[in-house]
């Protein structure tokens, strides 16, 4: 056989091979990236244990978050003055954890009814904020916080901002990770601003609870059953 003849074969077997190759990568289920999450509760010192202690958060940063001001210091959302929260911005796996379970851990950090800051931080640097980067994270923002509400677990409204990500600045190096690189000081602040003694107290045995991968839509049944079971 000549090669004029073989050439035409090889063209129409490569293009054959070629068709079926792209044909079964377009029937492979795309891999999920990385997806980041923010929340501002006070404090970011005290923020970023729970969240990198959690299963399928890959890391967590302190920085600020919806500022008016190009690339905040700590000294300038220290003053209140930038408009910034200071926050955390938490990297996850999607495929591991939803953002329903990141704001199972989130609820259990902070006082979500403090409306001037959070424990003894008082000012709109340490409000609490739930920032939100499309409709579905708005929707299941404000569905977490509505369920948490109809609990009753806490005594007043939750008065947790849902608001628009705007901007994050990372936060100065010798804030990363702070609990680990100063933890005596850091466990003093902690328990000297109140947040631990109120979330031991508050959290202890609760249904509502990270540990136990508590969903919002679990947490709808569990609350019905328990109100079922007083009838």
């Amino acid at each position: 056989m000549t090669n004029k003849v073989l050439i035409p074969f090889l063209i129409i077997f490569m293009l054959f091979n070629w068709t079926v190759l792209a044909e079964n990568m377009s029937l492979e289920e795309p891999k999920l990236v990385s997806q980041k999450a923010y929340f501002a509760g006070g404090c970011f010192w005290c923020m970023e244990a729970p969240f990198e202690k959690t299963e399928g958060v890959t890391s967590v940063d302190a920085g600020y978050a919806n500022s008016k001001v190009p690339n905040p210091t700590y000294e300038q959302v220290s003053k209140g003055s930038t408009g910034a929260y200071e926050a955390i911005e938490v990297i996850y796996d999607p495929a591991k954890i939803r953002f329903e379970d990141l704001l199972n851990v989130y609820w259990t950090t902070i006082d979500p009814t403090q409306t001037d800051g959070q424990f003894a931080d008082r000012g709109s640097q340490y409000l609490t904020a739930i920032f939100y980067q499309n409709p579905e994270e708005k929707k299941i923002g404000e569905e977490s916080k509505k369920i948490l509400d109809e609990s009753k677990i806490f005594k007043k409204p939750i008065t947790v901002a849902v608001v628009p990500f705007q901007n994050w600045t990372r936060a100065e190096e010798y804030h990363q990770d702070y609990y680990k690189k100063n933890a005596a000081h850091y466990n003093s602040y902690s328990a000297g601003s109140g947040r631990k003694s109120f979330l031991e107290k508050t959290w202890n045995k609760k249904v509502y609870c990270p540990l136990r991968r508590i969903t919002p839509e679990k947490l709808k049944e569990t609350l019905a059953a328990q109100n079922n079971a007083k009838k």
